[in-house]
């Protein structure tokens, strides 16, 4: 029964090991970045960003005619 117990705090040590080691990636090597160089992350990121503005934009201006109503 000690083994369990053994095997569990390993299994946890090494789950934080890999955190760490994700952490340290730098922002090229992740998933989601990988092939992309700087400007096209930038590019892509500011795309997203501005989607995301002008919904946000166009839920308020729903929420400003419905309490005009």
């Amino acid at each position: 029964m000690a083994r369990g117990n053994q095997r569990e705090l390993a299994r946890q040590k090494n789950q934080k090991k890999l955190q760490e080691q994700q952490k340290k990636k730098a922002a090229d090597s992740k998933d989601g970045n990988r092939g992309l160089t700087l400007d096209e992350r930038r590019h892509r990121d500011a795309e997203m960003m501005r989607l995301k503005q002008k919904k946000k934009e166009e839920e308020l201006a729903q929420k400003q005619q419905q309490q005009q109503k």
